[in-house]
C-alpha cells in the first residue's frame, strides 16, 4: 500500500518533474479558521487555498452536527474549481498539525482521489528551507469526477451499535470525554461504550506521525477486541470527536497502522444535539482512555 503521508524533499521533487500533483492549502485553527490571510503570507508554490468551513463542510440543522460532509455535488464542485483532473494526483497540508488536512484526505480518498498529507504540514515545509510563494493562486478549472463512499463511515445508529458491539474510539481530549469541560457542544461526556483515544497521541514534537510500527504498537490492543484488517469488508472500529474533523486524523493515524477505520462524521455534536440520546461520563469500567 502506498503511504498517505508525503515527505517535504519528495513533494519538491515531485513539483519540479514533469508530473506535479495539485497541491491544497487546508490552513485552519480553532482560534483562526480563515486561513487565507496566512496562506497569502506564504505557502508552496501553486498550493491552492481551501477553506475548510466553506468547502470541506456543509452548513444545515444542529442535528446533523457542526461539520456535516457536503454533498458529493458540492465537493466536485468544489475539486474543480481547486483545479484537480481524474489523471492527477493531490497533496493536502496545514498550519495545524494535519488536522484540517487530514479531513481533506479523508474526503479526497473517500471520493477515489490519490491523495496524500505533507507529513509535518507548512512547518515541516519551512523547516526544509524550501521555496514559499505568496500571493493566491489562480489555478485553471479542473475536469475531475468524483464517487463518495470508498472508506467505511458510520451514521448515529450505527456509532451507538458499535461502541456496544466493537470498538469506538472518541478522539478529543480526555477532559472532554471524560464530560468535565465542553467548551463548544449542548452537553458534556461521550457516546455510552466508547473509548477514549486522544489523536494528539499520534503525533511526535515535530508535528508528524509517528511511525507506522510505533502505531501499530499504540493499536494493538484493538486487534484482540475485533479491530479490522485492511481486507475485511466490515471494519469493527470507529472513529469520533466534536464535529468529524480531528477523527479524520484519527482514521489517517489507524490507516498508518494497517488498520481499517470507520469515520462517524457527525461526531459528538450531532449526538449531542439529538434528542433521547445516552450520555456517558467519567472512564467508564472497560473502556478507558487509551495513552
Amino acid at each position: 500500500m502506498t503511504t498517505p503521508l508525503i515527505d517535504p524533499d519528495e513533494l519538491a521533487a515531485q513539483l519540479a518533474s514533469d508530473a506535479p500533483p495539485v497541491v491544497l492549502d487546508v490552513r485552519y485553527r480553532l482560534d483562526a479558521p480563515d486561513g487565507r490571510e496566512a496562506y497569502r503570507a506564504g505557502h508552496v508554490p501553486g498550493a491552492v487555498y481551501v477553506s475548510l468551513d466553506d468547502e470541506l463542510a456543509a452548513h444545515g440543522e444542529p442535528e446533523e452536527g457542526r461539520h456535516p460532509l457536503p454533498s458529493p455535488a458540492a465537493l466536485q464542485a468544489s475539486a474543480r474549481r481547486w483545479g484537480l483532473d481524474d489523471d492527477r494526483a493531490v497533496v493536502v497540508y496545514d498550519d495545524w498539525n494535519s488536522f484540517a488536512a487530514a479531513r481533506a484526505w479523508w474526503m479526497l480518498a473517500d471520493a477515489g482521489v490519490d491523495v496524500r498529507v505533507l507529513d509535518g504540514g507548512w512547518r515541516a515545509w519551512r523547516d526544509a528551507g524550501l521555496p514559499l510563494e505568496t500571493g493566491t493562486a489562480a489555478p485553471e478549472p479542473g475536469n475531475i469526477t468524483l464517487a463518495a463512499g470508498r472508506l467505511p463511515r458510520l451514521d448515529i445508529d450505527q456509532a451507538a451499535a458499535l461502541a456496544q458491539e466493537g470498538v469506538l474510539l472518541d478522539v478529543r481530549a480526555p477532559e472532554r470525554f471524560r464530560g468535565e469541560v465542553e467548551p463548544i457542544d449542548p452537553a458534556a461526556g461521550h457516546i455510552p461504550g466508547a473509548r477514549n483515544a486522544p489523536t494528539t497521541g499520534n503525533l511526535g514534537p515535530d508535528g508528524r506521525f509517528l511511525p507506522a510500527a510505533t502505531l501499530r504498537e499504540r493499536y494493538a490492543h484493538l486487534a484482540e477486541a475485533g479491530a479490522g484488517a485492511p481486507e475485511t469488508a466490515d471494519p469493527t472500529i470507529g472513529v469520533y470527536c466534536g464535529s468529524g474533523v480531528t477523527a479524520s486524523h484519527a482514521a489517517l493515524a489507524l490507516t498508518l497502522a494497517g488498520l481499517r477505520p470507520a469515520l462517524y462524521p457527525g461526531s459528538w455534536s450531532q449526538w449531542s444535539n439529538t434528542p433521547g440520546r445516552p450520555i456517558a461520563t467519567g472512564d467508564e469500567p472497560g473502556t478507558g482512555r487509551l495513552d
